[in-house]
């Protein structure tokens, strides 16, 4: 079983053993009604859940998983990552990075055998309002890339180990809201991100140097509405696109094909049967290696 080392990761989760480890999606080209995915929370007393989203017409979710105890220091965490679970003999391991204040930690922890690990990375944080990492392996290909977009519309780039070293950075990205990760490939990572004025793009990093992003419209309008998006693989090239308005603590699912710029298909498969009431939501997914994303 392969386990990732304590030292590059910040802080995590107390959750039960095994409630959050996923399953394998449906087969398929497209986003199809048979794909489900695993979102997650951090509520405003620090309680980290757990859901799944079923595609169908309405889509439907679970009550989110409350039932254990706060892992993170109440009201603190701004930002998430996505969060990995990997299992062991004892439960689950799970690991992932919170932006808590101006602070940037990583987190993990199996509380069945006793591990929970906080390790501080870094400040200045205060103004960012996005964080991703993308681990991908496939073969010789590795990568861990961690991703942060600042305010003034900077999206910044590092390589995540031990720690994080900088490789880069992109301006232009002012008018972003929210982004989700869609894709990690061997050549580049690609995020499908939301703008203030409404319209949606792919957001294509290749893992080269210097970071150059290359940034296609998908859609010119309408998707301002949301504050956060989720996103997990559905089918071979499809994606499982939850937009989350926390504006009225509604969810709404779309399965959307592989990205094609402005030919991109999306469905929209309505409005989730439950309520988005926590400040920050992220996707629970499995450990790196077994979690293809190959949205673009």
């Amino acid at each position: 079983m392969r386990r990732i080392a304590v030292s590059s990761l910040a802080g995590a989760v107390a959750l039960t053993a095994a409630v959050f480890v996923p399953s394998a999606h449906a087969a398929g080209s497209a986003a199809t009604e048979a794909c489900w995915m695993n979102p997650g929370s951090i509520t405003a007393q620090g309680v980290q859940t757990g859901f799944k989203v079923t595609a169908g017409t309405p889509p439907v979710m679970t009550v989110p998983d409350t039932g254990i105890p706060p892992v993170f220091p109440a009201g603190k965490v701004r930002l998430s990552s996505s969060f990995e679970v990997e299992p062991s003999v004892a439960g689950a391991d799970h690991s992932g990075y919170v932006v808590e204040g101006d602070a940037l930690y990583a987190r993990y922890y199996n509380l069945n055998e006793g591990t929970d690990v906080t390790t501080r990375i870094g400040g200045g944080w205060t103004n960012f309002t996005a964080l991703e990492v993308a681990h991908f392996e496939q073969g010789k290909a590795f990568h861990s890339n961690g991703y942060g977009l600042r305010n003034d519309g900077t999206l910044f780039r590092w390589t995540v180990g031990t720690g994080w070293r900088s490789t880069g950075s992109a301006s232009g990205f002012a008018s972003v809201k929210t982004m989700a990760l869609i894709s990690k490939t061997a050549t580049y990572d690609t995020f499908l991100a939301n703008t203030r004025g409404g319209a949606l793009y792919t957001i294509r990093i290749p893992v080269s140097s210097p970071m150059k992003p290359i940034v296609t419209k998908v859609r010119a309008g309408t998707w301002q509405g949301f504050e956060t998006m989720v996103a997990q693989k559905c089918g071979n090239y499809g994606t499982l696109l939850l937009g989350i308005d926390k504006d009225t603590g509604s969810g709404y699912l779309y399965a959307v094909g592989h990205a094609n710029g402005t030919s991109t298909v999306i469905n929209s498969l309505g409005k989730v049967n439950g309520t988005f009431p926590d400040p920050v939501y992220f996707r629970w997914g499995p450990v790196f290696y077994l979690d293809p994303l190959n949205g673009d």
